[in-house]
């Protein structure tokens, strides 16, 4: 058997929660976890140059298969020597399959055994990928850590259709697992789904934990449910996942979120949420939701986050950004933008802190009181 590129060290497990501290080993770098992992979906995170993301601390960042596969092409990626160089980037790269993107383009696609047809939503294209296609993209591609096909489907679709759902994606996972052609240099991760049921959740992770994946992505959540939804599965969930294997669960990257996914013994997140609201004035802070584009802050000549030591927040005004984003100037989007993605990453740096100091519930409540989360309003953002 070939060994596997990554390798997960569980370095400590807190005492109260099911929070993990380890270290994942790639072929780009060794960080630590639990990690946030910014979005770049064509190959970029939206505004933010790749020094800039070092200088944050970002050691990993996430592109899309389906985004990347339409333009400029996985042929193109691969010929200028894949995804590392194409984007100047030295770190730790993960690509998803593109499942979730076909999925959630339910008026234009069909599924069967073999795979999905669907049209591009750029130009009405009849395509179709199937698990041995998707493995293919991402070879070329040539991320650190890839996804198997799978199909994402709603969290309140009903038994019966999960049921059958779960089954064809172990068989997709089997499939793909088999077409994977790069085994040594790029690690395949399984993604367990089964919407809101817990047994057929649980059937699925000792399914795909028998395949022995490098690692496992918790899918299907993030997707509507409510949080105390998303919570309940992994409680369930993760005592069922391989212990000394990494643990990724997918779309989810509020802060609240955040948290909450790391006491339930999660290890790597990922979420556009940052950068899109960022675009829209919306700035996250140690004290709550900001929205710099409000007409109150015309004049408030204080930065973003006054805790807060990024780019952004030791060089300019929230009255500054405001005029920027009012008058739609790029420069305000890219402002934002970094301060949002600087500070998921440091919340994830004070999260290992604190696991390493077994106060990661007194942690939790003291930044969900400064931000004003309860039980009705967080993860509304």
């Amino acid at each position: 058997m070939t060994e596997s590129p990554i390798r997960y060290e569980l370095i400590k497990e807190e005492k109260n929660t099911g929070a993990r501290l380890g270290i994942l080993h790639t072929p780009h770098g060794s960080f630590e976890t639990p990690i946030y992992m910014p979005v770049g979906t064509l190959a970029t995170v939206k505004g933010l140059a790749p020094e800039e993301l070092k200088d944050m601390g970002a050691e990993i960042v996430l592109s899309n298969t389906y985004h990347l596969w339409l333009r400029p092409g996985e042929d193109i990626v691969e010929e200028a020597g894949g995804l590392h160089k194409f984007m100047n980037w030295d770190r730790g790269i993960l690509t998803d399959s593109g499942g979730f993107q076909v999925f959630s383009l339910s008026d234009m696609r069909r599924i069967e055994e073999e795979g999905v047809h669907f049209r591009n939503h750029i130009n009405g294209e009849k395509l179709f990928l199937s698990p041995e296609k998707a493995i293919h993209i991402e070879n070329a591609l040539g991320a650190d850590i890839i996804m198997s096909f799978d199909e994402c489907p709603p969290f309140n679709e009903s038994y019966d259709y999960v049921k059958k759902s779960i089954e064809r994606t172990t068989r997709w996972a089997e499939r793909g697992l088999k077409a994977h052609k790069n085994p040594s240099t790029q690690a395949l991760f399984g993604i367990m789904q089964g919407a809101g049921y817990k047994d057929l959740r649980i059937q699925h992770a000792r399914d795909l934990a028998s395949m022995d994946f490098p690692g496992y992505s918790i899918g299907g959540l993030s997707v509507g449910e409510t949080k105390q939804e998303m919570n309940d599965v992994l409680d369930y969930l993760t005592p069922e996942m391989p212990k000394h294997k990494p643990r990724y669960l997918m779309g989810v990257g509020s802060p609240d979120a955040l948290i909450d996914g790391v006491i339930r013994g999660v290890d790597m997140f990922d979420c556009v949420l940052a950068t899109r609201i960022a675009r829209n004035g919306t700035c996250m802070t140690s004290t709550g939701r900001l929205v710099v584009k409000n007409a109150q802050y015309a004049r408030d000549f204080r930065p973003i986050d006054e805790h807060c030591n990024c780019y952004t927040c030791r060089n300019y005004t929230r009255a500054y950004v405001r005029h920027l984003i009012k008058t739609d100037e790029i420069f305000g989007m890219r402002l934002a933008s970094i301060h949002n993605v600087h500070f998921l990453l440091q919340l994830m740096k004070d999260v290992r802190e604190n696991i390493k100091n077994d106060s990661l519930l007194e942690f939790r409540q003291d930044f969900f009181e400064r931000y004003g989360y309860n039980k009705e309003n967080a993860r509304n953002f």
